[in-house]
């Protein structure tokens, strides 16, 4: 086993040893059972399912002085007083962490106190030790159902228990009104656990109250805090985004040199937008984020010069699959798009919206709900475009299509054209791999007489190659060459 996930591993184990102790003499507390022990392990679900016997608490044989298990309002007031002769649960000392895991970094790094800890160690152990959560499937025997103070929720085809905010409170104090408050500061969008994606609520398509909302672990941080490293998202209608990357550099792209200055441009927001913002304090008077439109004809770099983008300035990319951000359930677009910003916000992601006409173009009459559905789908990214923190890069090959109103919100606009000769002279030369038995080409003639773009050139190199390959290293000469050319033309509708 990796060395360092070996020792995540004992850290987070140490962590859920500790919650364990903390439920189980918060149980004791809650049920008044001094020196008995809280339930730790319920029996098999059918039997859990069963009222306890008269007689007998939800833990065992009921103390001589009672006949049955407190009911919720008895338990409540119970814990009102200190049980005698057991420690308050939240007075159990927490695992050190200095040692060089990455949870113990992390809540080195955040601070994070016995509260604060013990709620990302219930969500923990929904993921990594559902059975220390087991101790919540006992029932009340007044009313035959859960405890209303445990909080709660079953998920998939096991029920296992999935901890909420009451799962929380109920930990903490028991579920009194001051721990109730306190949880709802601590689930709330300025806590560390929301702004560092640590702790998330799972609010769902009918949003329950907070509280009552299941507390999730995201996978990022799951992926952070036990392998070391935040695995990539994965493409899905829930996150319509995929990576954009490039084993490319800058001195493989070819620009006009307008439009090199322009990509610069760009570059400088990226190294020092946040200077310009904040110490210069122009964060009052301009709008945060960047928009970019590329636009241009196909093949002409839009795409790698986004990648570059990122990959210079050590920001990941994403690019946008609009035809899974449109669902034709009403709202359900909104949603997807929300995780792909709200994400992309707290990662500082570069945002790139390929072929944008097909989403963004002129809007016409509208005739029928579909109609008003889209546009307002189209009003909905282009709030969140204007608002975004970040940089937004939309490409278009067609830009007289796109709405006018929406083009006037662009910072920068930056025209991908078709290469000149002299910038086809350099893209033939450096489109070869050293291997090609190129021989006899004049790509002087070449350059001036095709008109081709970027990623057409690329078409043309790749073809050649591969017939030269199967030919056992057949020559790549000029008549091979012009050949290939005219059947990309005609691809492109260009004529021979």
């Amino acid at each position: 086993m990796d060395p360092r996930v070996a020792l995540n591993a004992a850290a987070i184990a140490a962590e859920l040893d500790w919650l364990s102790v903390v439920l189980d003499l918060r149980l004791r507390h809650y049920f008044g059972a001094v020196g008995e022990a809280a339930p730790s392990e319920p029996e098999a679900p059918e039997d859990t399912e069963a009222a306890p016997s008269e007689g007998e608490t939800p833990e065992g044989p009921a103390p001589e002085d009672t006949e049955t298990a407190p009911s919720e309002g008895e338990a409540a007031s119970n814990e009102a007083a200190p049980k005698p002769g057991l420690p308050s649960p939240l007075s159990v000392a927490p695992p050190p962490v200095d040692n060089e895991s990455d949870y113990a970094a992390m809540v080195r790094a955040l601070e994070l106190d016995v509260p604060e800890r013990l709620a990302l160690a219930l969500a923990l152990a929904a993921e990594l030790r559902p059975q220390a959560l087991d101790v919540f499937a006992i029932k009340n025997s007044a009313t035959g159902r859960r405890f209303t103070e445990f909080g709660g929720v079953n998920s998939g085809p096991s029920e296992r228990f999935v901890p909420t905010g009451e799962t929380l409170a109920f930990v903490l104090d028991g579920g009194e009104l001051l721990g109730r408050i306190y949880v709802v500061d601590l689930l709330g969008p300025d806590h560390a656990f929301a702004r560092n994606e640590l702790l998330t609520i799972d609010l769902g398509e009918r949003p329950p109250p907070l509280l009552q909302a299941p507390m999730r672990v995201p996978a990022d941080t799951l992926g952070l805090l036990t392998r070391g490293q935040v695995p990539p998202p994965r493409l899905s209608m829930d996150f319509p985004a995929r990576r954009l990357e490039t084993p490319l550099s800058w001195d493989d792209l070819v620009l006009h040199p307008v439009t090199r200055r322009q990509v610069d441009g760009v570059m400088t927001w990226l190294d020092h937008g946040e200077t310009l913002l904040y110490d210069w304090g122009m964060v009052r008077k301009l709008r945060p984020g960047l928009r970019v439109l590329f636009h241009g004809p196909p093949g002409t770099g839009k795409s790698m010069t986004a990648a570059l983008l990122g990959a210079s300035t050590g920001r990941e990319v994403y690019r946008i699959d609009l035809s899974m951000i449109v669902s034709k359930y009403i709202g359900e677009t909104e949603k997807n798009l929300a995780r792909v910003f709200d994400r992309a916000e707290r990662r500082g992601w570069i945002l790139f919206f390929d072929e944008a006409d097909a989403l963004f173009g002129k809007r016409g009459e509208t005739k029928d709900s579909h109609d008003r559905y889209a546009n307002q789908e189209v009003a909905y990214l282009l709030q969140r475009i204007e608002s975004f923190d970040g940089v937004t890069i939309l490409a278009s090959n067609l830009p007289e299509n796109l709405d006018d109103a929406f083009t006037r919100r662009f910072e920068s606009v930056i025209y991908f054209p078709t290469p000149r000769p002299e910038e086809r002279l350099s893209l033939w030369r450096k489109a070869f791999p050293e291997r090609a038995p190129v021989e006899g080409v004049d790509f002087h003639a070449i350059a001036r007489e095709y008109e081709l773009s970027g990623g057409a050139i690329m078409n043309v190199v790749r073809q050649v190659c591969l017939e030269s390959i199967a030919g056992d290293g057949q020559v790549i000469d000029e008549a091979r060459m012009r050949k290939a050319i005219r059947r990309e033309l005609k691809k492109e509708g260009k004529g021979l």
